[in-house]
C-alpha cells in the first residue's frame, strides 16, 4: 500500500527484533539437539550481521516508476496570487481548457462559475473557443475577441498565453485576460452614426441657408422686405440645426452612460409635478391643460433626478405639441405585477389624432417621423423619443405605446419598484 507522495506505506520491523527472534530461536534449537549447536551457532551470528547491516532506503514509488508522474491538477498558491493581482478579468484554464482558478474580478463581470466545468459552459461562441482551443493547442498562445448582448451590451478582447512550467515540460495551464472594450466599440460606432446622421439631417437647412444667401447676394440684394423674410427663414433653420446637434450630442452622451448602475432613488410623483409646472406656458401657449392630480405615496425608484425629468418632459412637449387638438394632457402613476414582479407607470396621455398603428414599433428610432412635415413645422428633431428609449433603457425601464387613430396616444414607462409607501 503507498500513500499519494509514492511513499511505502507497509509495517517495517526493527532489525533488533529480528536478532532477538533469531538468539531466541537458535537457543531453542540448540536445548533441544546439542549434536548440531556448533551449526546452529554459526547460523545465528550470519542471520545477526545480515539483520544490523545498514539498509539503503526505498525512494518513493513515483520516482521508482517516471510513469506514475502527474500532471498537477490545480496551480500553486504563487500562479493564484498573479492572477489575483490583475485588475482585469483572468481564468486559469487546464489543457482541456477546464476551469482551475479565476479572480474575484471575473466574478463581477461573468457571474458564477463552477471550478472544473468547461469554460465552453459560460461562453457559449464557437468562435471564441475554437480562437482559444487553438491558441492552447499551439503553446503559442493568441487573441480572440468575445461579444456579448444580454443582460447588457460588452464587448472582449480576450487574451490566451501559457503559463511557464518548471523545466521544459509543456506548460499544464493556460492564463486567459479579458479586456474590456465596449466604450471603445461605442465610441467609434457613435462616431461613424453621428457622422452618418448629422450629414443626412443637416443637409436640408444648410441647403436652405445657401440659397437664400445666393438669393440675398444676387437677385433680392436691395430688397429690403425679401432681406429681413429671407433673414427671418434663415434663423429658423440656423436654430434647427442647433437644436439638432443638441439633440445628437445629448444621445451620444446617453449612450455612453446607458450601462453605468444607478444607485440613487427618485420620487416619480416629484419629478411630474415639476415636468408639469416647467411645462406650463408651452401648454397655455397651444391651449392644453396638462392634469395631474398629486398623491401622498411616494413612487420611489432607482433613477438619476435630471435624466427622468428630460425624459417626461419629452413626452409632454410631443403631448402637447402633437396632441394639440385634444387641449388635455394627463399625467398619471399606477403600479402592479408583472411575472411576478412589481412595476411602477409613470403614464402621459393626450386626446390628438392619435398614431397609425404601422407607425408604432418604430417611433423610437433615430429620425424616424409619422409625418415628416408637421414634425419639422412643430420644430422636432426626430430624436425625442430616441432619447427618451435610451434614457429608459439605463433605468431598467419600458416605454410601452398604445394609441388609436381618434381616440389620442398614451406613452408609459414601466419602471422596476423599489417600494411604494405612505406617509
Amino acid at each position: 500500500m503507498t500513500t499519494s507522495d509514492g511513499s511505502d506505506n507497509r509495517r517495517v520491523v526493527p532489525a533488533t527484533r529480528v536478532a532477538v527472534a533469531a538468539v531466541v530461536g537458535f537457543g531453542i534449537v540448540i536445548l533441544l539437539e546439542p549434536s548440531i549447536g556448533w551449526k546452529a551457532l554459526a547460523g545465528l551470528v550470519a542471520l545477526a550481521i545480515i539483520c544490523l547491516l545498514p539498509q539503503r532506503p526505498r525512494p518513493p514509488k513515483a520516482l521508482r516508476d517516471p510513469q506514475s508522474r502527474t500532471t498537477p491538477t490545480w496551480p500553486d498558491d504563487g500562479v493564484k496570487a498573479a492572477v489575483e493581482a490583475l485588475p482585469d478579468p483572468a481564468f486559469v484554464l487546464g489543457r482541456d481548457l477546464t476551469l482551475r482558478y479565476r479572480n474575484a474580478v471575473s466574478a463581477v463581470a461573468f457571474g458564477p462559475l463552477t471550478m472544473g466545468d468547461p469554460v465552453a459552459l459560460r461562453f457559449r461562441s464557437p468562435e471564441f473557443l475554437a480562437a482559444i482551443e487553438a491558441a492552447a493547442a499551439s503553446q503559442s498562445g493568441g487573441s480572440a475577441l468575445y461579444d456579448e448582448k444580454r443582460p447588457v451590451e460588452r464587448h472582449w478582447e480576450a487574451q490566451i498565453a501559457p503559463i511557464p512550467a518548471a523545466g521544459s515540460a509543456a506548460p499544464h495551464f493556460f492564463l486567459l485576460l479579458f479586456r474590456d472594450r465596449t466604450a471603445e466599440r461605442r465610441v467609434e460606432r457613435m462616431r461613424t452614426d453621428f457622422v452618418a446622421n448629422a450629414s443626412h439631417e443637416l443637409r436640408t437647412p444648410l441647403a436652405s441657408l445657401i440659397g437664400f444667401i445666393e438669393t440675398l447676394q444676387g437677385p433680392a440684394k436691395g430688397d429690403a422686405a425679401a432681406r429681413e423674410r429671407f433673414l427671418g427663414i434663415m434663423r429658423e433653420q440656423a436654430a434647427r440645426m442647433s437644436r439638432l446637434i443638441d439633440d445628437l450630442l445629448s444621445l451620444s452622451r446617453i449612450e455612453m452612460k446607458r450601462n453605468v448602475p444607478l444607485t440613487a432613488h427618485v420620487d416619480l410623483g416629484a419629478i411630474l409635478a415639476k415636468v408639469r409646472e416647467q411645462m406650463a406656458p408651452l401648454a397655455a401657449e397651444l391651449g392644453v391643460t396638462i392634469d395631474y392630480t398629486p398623491s401622498d405615496r411616494h413612487w420611489t425608484v432607482a433613477g438619476d433626478t435630471d435624466e427622468l425629468m428630460q425624459v417626461f418632459a419629452n413626452l409632454v412637449e410631443n403631448a402637447c405639441k402633437y396632441g394639440e387638438s385634444g387641449k388635455r394632457v394627463v399625467l398619471h402613476l399606477s403600479e402592479g405585477v408583472e411575472g411576478g414582479r412589481a412595476f411602477i407607470d409613470a403614464s402621459v396621455q393626450d386626446f390628438g389624432p392619435g398614431i397609425p398603428p404601422q407607425h408604432v414599433p418604430r417611433l423610437t428610432e433615430r429620425f424616424y417621423r409619422v409625418d415628416v412635415g408637421n414634425s419639422r413645422a412643430k420644430r422636432g428633431t426626430g430624436l425625442g423619443l430616441s432619447i427618451v428609449r435610451n434614457l429608459l433603457l439605463r433605468h431598467r425601464a419600458r416605454l410601452l405605446i398604445v394609441s388609436e387613430p381618434g381616440q389620442g396616444s398614451t406613452f408609459t414607462a414601466r419602471f422596476p419598484a423599489i417600494g411604494a409607501t405612505v406617509d
